[in-house]
């Protein structure tokens, strides 16, 4: 099948004039940029910031008018076109000098070709908050990572035996909360930049990121005990705040991989292991400490036997001590 979109250069810049005009309550410039199409929606950011047909442009002069003056910073835009139809996706940083605050935006557009001219027929904006925030609950990262892994039916390759390893920085929702939207996403880049040095230096692959955790794996269990140590005293020399903690735990079986990606029952073990683990602690199943066998090199605690969520039966576990 043909993909029929395209990139178009020419809707971002749509899009990044329209957020421009908007931000700086440059009300004509904005609503100019509406379609007249009875279809036109706008979804706002706030509870009942909906704007449709037939009042739709009276009412949003009126709307865009009463805003405070904004600074849009960081537009990132991606924008395909096919034939009279269009769309568009901006990530942005929106901030309100005279409150003293900025918060993360991101925004959709769809385009119509009215009269040889690309016109907006909807909006949607959005502005992300922790779903605790929002609705009252959290997801673990790692839980995030394992359902991603596992939400495609694409075509199935198996890859053998592999040590499977998940981090997870502990009480995320707090210290993002705490710092700021744009402070703990850098934190978090660079976080991530040394989880992947550290599973690189010891032959791994890291597989998988998201929000704030990883999946990676080796080819030996050896290797996924060295990283995750080597992790976990990174951790501890840390010198900047907020003084980040992770939790890690390593399965090891019969791994398939699914496009670039690993699935199965030894990615959702090594998930509930590492969601067993305190903070700062690495845990590992029974079968990577049989890996190791008598490795002087590793020192492990007493086992102790637990339930895994979505894991039938009791599962031993070992804590690998890792500080020196």
């Amino acid at each position: 099948m043909t993909d029929p979109f395209t990139p178009s250069p020419e809707l971002a810049a749509i899009a990044k004039r329209w957020l421009h005009a908007y931000a700086g309550r440059q009300t004509e410039a904005a609503a100019n940029l509406f379609s007249r199409s009875a279809a036109i929606t706008y979804v706002g950011s706030d509870d009942g910031e909906l704007l449709t047909a037939p009042d739709f442009h009276k009412t949003f002069v009126a709307f865009c008018d009463d805003q405070a003056v904004l600074v849009p910073e960081n537009i990132e835009v991606t924008a395909y076109e096919a034939g009279s139809f269009g769309w568009a996706l901006s990530t942005l940083t929106i901030v309100a000098p005279d409150a003293d605050k900025s918060v993360t935006f991101r925004n959709t557009f769809i385009f119509a070709l009215e009269d040889a001219v690309w016109r907006i027929v909807h909006i949607h904006n959005s502005n992300p908050k922790p779903n605790m925030e929002a609705m009252g609950y959290t997801s673990r990262s790692i839980e995030e990572l394992t359902a991603s892994l596992q939400s495609e039916a694409l075509e199935l390759g198996h890859t053998g035996i592999a040590s499977v390893m998940f981090t997870d920085i502990v009480d995320s929702t707090a210290l993002a909360a705490a710092t700021g939207d744009a402070t703990w996403s850098s934190i978090v880049q660079t976080h991530m930049a040394e989880i992947g040095e550290a599973i690189t230096a010891h032959g791994g692959t890291l597989v998988k990121s998201l929000g704030d955790g990883t999946l990676s794996s080796f080819s030996s269990a050896s290797a996924a005990l060295n990283a995750a140590t080597r992790i976990q005293q990174g951790m501890q020399d840390q010198a900047q705040e907020p003084h980040l903690r992770v939790r890690i735990g390593i399965h090891t079986g019969d791994v398939v991989e699914r496009d670039g990606d690993y699935i199965g029952t030894v990615v959702n073990t090594a998930a509930r292991v590492a969601a067993a683990a305190a903070p700062e602690e690495i845990r590992v199943s029974d079968p990577t400490r049989a890996m190791v066998g008598g490795n002087a090199d590793f020192a492990f605690g007493d086992p102790v036997s637990v339930q895994l969520k979505g894991l039938a039966g009791e599962h031993l576990i070992h804590k690998l001590e890792w500080r020196v």
